[in-house]
């Protein structure tokens, strides 16, 4: 049993507590007392302390991207031609590079905060779509970085058949297809079995995107997902593009084409959605769809900004993630989420920051499955991050205004402490686990490169 003290820590339903000692057993919160005095035995937590962060989009190896595609492109291009540099990455990807790279990717989440990971994966075999030994091989690599970098992981096993509506996979692309929904299904049902039971790992199911995936194999891996009450996530509307071949295909929009085929619910996530018709936003809400926003992608990749205020009032829990890694920093991801509001509308408050950090904490974990988590209240899995309330981005205030500085000001560079199921894997900004992060991310991605 450990026990920590936050002179500040951000209690449910979302109100400042004072003076906190929060007691940690069996990687769960066992008490949460307020005004109760620093013991000498507990640990202290400086600053502003708040749930562990939930990063609920995540592809690992675009981590090797950053800084690169806005070099060899001059900047110029779009989605499509990013899309381009992103596959020479994966076309170069075994599975121990994938863990290194992954292990690194992740221990730069650790850093920011994030205690559980929803890795969007769909890099499952060789080049040219052949086999490794073990069908799983490169699932299994991801598991084993995000257990060694010291996060909780949800690994969203991605079906991806084509290489757009009606078009074969090409390339790359090979290396994601499994042939068919039914042997898309067996793989993951094994990945499924082989982690059944362990409190660190979920495995999920993804719909790449209805680009990836022809119309009539959308309901088995809906089906699947359904049979094993796990989340089920799938890019949606994320070009204009998607949805003008959809509806030349299809005759609907993609959101109306995943609600025709049982795909939306509670328990799917439609990730970025930025470009959605009112029935749109009203399908998604009406079904309890959670909502991804990934803003520093979309943004990154002038993909647009997305409606998040309107999902919501329709009924759809927004959560964030850092898709590509331009950048990983959930702070920067949730405040994106109200000033891209801004810019488009000309308004100023259409989200608190309680309601960001909700997004980024207790809707996020929601979205990824497992045991309770995001809040920080008894039986929840035990992740505490501490943010700096003294450095040149947050001093100066008083405690009440402590989560606004925090959210609207504070990068993941103010994170000190992060305690994640219990065990505490950053300390001082230091990685207790791997050391010097930097380093590893540096050498990771040179061999891929």
């Amino acid at each position: 049993m450990t026990t920590y003290h936050a002179d500040l820590a951000w209690l449910p339903p979302g109100r400042l507590g004072r003076d906190v000692e929060i007691t940690v057993e069996d990687g769960q919160i066992a008490a949460v007392t307020e005004g109760a005095g620093r013991s000498a035995a507990a640990e202290h937590l400086a600053g502003l302390v708040l749930p562990g962060l939930a990063n609920a989009h995540s592809h690992a190896f675009h981590r090797a991207l950053r800084g690169r595609t806005q070099r060899d492109t001059g900047g110029q291009g779009s989605f499509w031609t990013w899309r381009e540099q992103m596959y020479g990455v994966a076309g170069r990807l075994d599975p121990d590079s994938y863990l290194s790279l992954a292990r690194a990717a992740y221990a730069e989440m650790v850093l920011a905060g994030v205690t559980r990971v929803g890795e969007f994966h769909y890099l499952h075999h060789g080049p040219g779509g052949s086999r490794y030994d073990d069908p799983n091989a490169m699932a299994h690599a991801l598991v084993q970085a995000a257990r060694e970098a010291g996060l909780r992981i949800t690994l969203l096993d991605t079906c991806y058949l084509a290489g757009g509506i009606g078009a074969p996979p090409d390339g790359v692309q090979q290396r994601f297809s499994d042939g068919d929904a039914d042997s898309w299904a067996g793989r993951a049902a094994d990945l499924h079995s082989a982690y059944a039971g362990e409190p660190d790992v979920v495995v999920g199911a993804a719909v790449h995107s209805v680009r990836a995936l022809p119309a009539d194999q959308l309901g088995p891996v809906a089906g699947w997902a359904a049979d094993r009450e796990a989340p089920l996530h799938v890019h949606v509307s994320e070009q204009r593009r998607e949805n003008d071949e959809c509806l030349q295909a299809y005759g609907v929009t993609p959101t109306r084409l995943l609600h025709d085929r049982g795909v939306l619910g509670p328990r799917t996530t439609a990730v970025h959605a930025t470009h959605l018709t009112d029935e749109d936003v009203d399908l998604l809400g009406r079904t309890g769809t959670a909502v991804c926003m990934c803003p520093t992608t979309e943004r990154d990749l002038a993909d647009g900004v997305g409606p998040a205020g309107r999902v919501r009032e329709a009924g759809s829990p927004v959560t964030l993630g850092s898709d590509s890694h331009a950048v990983i920093d959930l702070l920067e991801e949730a405040r994106a989420v109200e000033l891209d509001e801004r810019l488009a509308t000309q308004q100023r408050g259409h989200w608190s920051a309680a309601a960001l950090v909700d997004a980024a904490t207790r809707a996020g974990h929601l979205s990824l499955g497992g045991p309770p988590a995001g809040v920080l209240d008894t039986g929840a899995a035990a992740d505490l991050v501490a943010v700096r309330l003294d450095s040149v981005r947050t001093a100066g205030g008083r405690d009440t205004d402590a989560l606004e500085r925090v959210v609207f000001a504070a990068t993941a560079a103010d994170i000190t402490d992060v305690v994640a199921s219990g065990r505490r894997v950053v300390a001082h900004g230091e990685h207790l686990l791997l050391g010097d992060v930097g380093r590893l991310l540096a050498d990771a991605v040179a061999a891929v490169l």
